[in-house]
């Protein structure tokens, strides 16, 4: 019933910039934590960054730290990843994932603590 939509994934030049999307249907309640993943081929999925139920908080992948801003905007159910100057070993798709358990509102970094997710959009960053 909980359904996220990602998207905003195309092809881009390094150092450039790209911003995510992930709309959030199917709860009964606004603002579970969420977070951003990534996965790249042959690689297994890691975190990439995450914010609490209000956006108070927040938390990024030293990879990403300086580079990549996670926000979101309750009144339209969406959390956002903006990215900016991009490297190739960004390429990879990235998920969103919400946490709608016991802890919802509280900001995670396990895969294992999320227990919704996107189908995923692809962003390839060429060189």
């Amino acid at each position: 019933q909980v359904r996220l939509i990602e998207s905003g994934g195309k092809l881009v030049q390094t150092g450039g910039s790209l911003r995510l999307s992930c709309v959030v249907s199917g709860l009964s309640f606004v603002g579970p934590a969420m977070g951003w993943f990534r996965q790249a081929p042959g690689k297994v999925r890691e975190f990439v960054s995450a914010i609490n139920w209000n956006g108070g908080s927040t938390v990024y992948a030293d990879s990403v730290k300086g580079r990549f801003t996670i926000s979101r905007d309750n009144a339209k159910n969406t959390v956002y990843l903006q990215m900016n100057n991009l490297k190739p070993e960004d390429t990879a798709v990235y998920y969103c994932a919400a946490r709608t358990g016991e802890n919802y509102y509280s900001i995670a970094t396990e895969p294992a603590d999320f227990d919704s997710w996107g189908q995923g959009t692809q962003v390839t960053v060429s060189s």
